[in-house]
């Protein structure tokens, strides 16, 4: 569906991504996660068509975007920064959006109007921040996208409305295969919406994987051994993070469950335990990997 291809992209000489390559499958939702200034938002302008990349593809459908209106009319993207007509109300841009979107939905807009419960003939300046956020999605699922592009897509809504438009979104994905493409610096919200991950750092993708994948091939552990019975720099283990409370050891490590089992039973603990890993703690300790300090991240 979404395919991106060895794309760089520079502004005044500074280079902003250098060799991107990502895939995201029709009916998928994919999230991208980045330290601040990896190029995530950059790369959202290119998918949605406002920018051209220098070199590389990026294409949905095998399509190129930029200044194809037939693939943008498939689209829609939300950016953190929302614009709006001046002086329009919801109603009036729902008119110029069905103006624009050939997949728009009138029925679709009036039912929708039950679970945001906006005054449509409001001018859309006077809503909070909040209010704003709401009437983008109404008016984006309004155009039953193929494609939704969503850069921090939560800021600013309340816990209730989260998770209505969260279930939307998913109802979408579950009924249409619509794709979404989602980036955001709350972790816990991606987990919870998303099935494959990629993480750019410094304008490169550091990894791209399925979460169920990523997960199983990154532990937390718990163990404690006799005195002085386990010397963590001298296993097999590729180890993350290592915390060290008393005799207990809790390690973030990266391997089969299988493989990181034997090494730690080899040591002969007393206490060995697997605890929950979040995708929040996964981000961490690999941005530590490639030298990203702890307290620059955002989550």
């Amino acid at each position: 569906m979404i395919d991106v291809r060895n794309v760089d992209k520079s502004f005044d000489k500074q280079q902003i991504l250098t060799n991107v390559s990502f895939h995201v499958n029709k009916g998928s939702i994919y999230g991208m996660l980045g330290s601040n200034g990896a190029g995530k938002t950059t790369m959202m302008r290119m998918l949605a068509g406002i920018l051209r990349q220098d070199d590389g593809q990026v294409h949905i459908d095998n399509a190129g975007i930029y200044e194809n209106t037939k693939t943008k009319q498939r689209l829609i993207f939300l950016s953190d920064h929302l614009y709006f007509l001046p002086q329009y109300t919801i109603r009036q841009m729902g008119d110029y959006y069905r103006s624009l979107f050939p997949g728009w939905d009138e029925e679709r807009y009036e039912k929708l109007r039950t679970l945001f419960k906006l005054d449509d003939k409001q001018k859309l300046s006077r809503f909070s921040k909040g209010m704003q956020r709401q009437a983008a999605f109404w008016l984006a699922l309004s155009t039953v996208p193929d494609v939704l592009i969503l850069d921090e897509p939560f800021d600013g809504l309340d816990a209730v409305m989260r998770q209505k438009i969260r279930n939307l979104i998913i109802q979408d994905v579950a009924e249409r295969e619509m794709t979404v493409l989602i980036s955001s610096h709350n972790l816990r919200e991606v987990e919870d919406i998303c099935d494959h991950v990629g993480i750019l750092h410094k304008g490169e993708i550091l990894l791209e994987r399925d979460l169920d994948d990523l997960k199983e091939d990154v532990h937390k552990i718990q163990a404690a051994f006799k005195e002085d019975a386990f010397d963590p720099d001298e296993t097999d283990l590729d180890v993350l993070h290592v915390e060290k409370r008393g005799s207990v050891y809790v390690l973030i490590v990266r391997g089969t469950e299988k493989e990181v089992a034997q090494e730690i039973q080899s040591w002969h603990p007393v206490v060995y335990d697997r605890l929950p890993l979040t995708l929040e703690e996964i981000f961490i300790y690999e941005m530590g990997g490639v030298g990203y300090a702890f307290e620059n991240i955002l989550v």
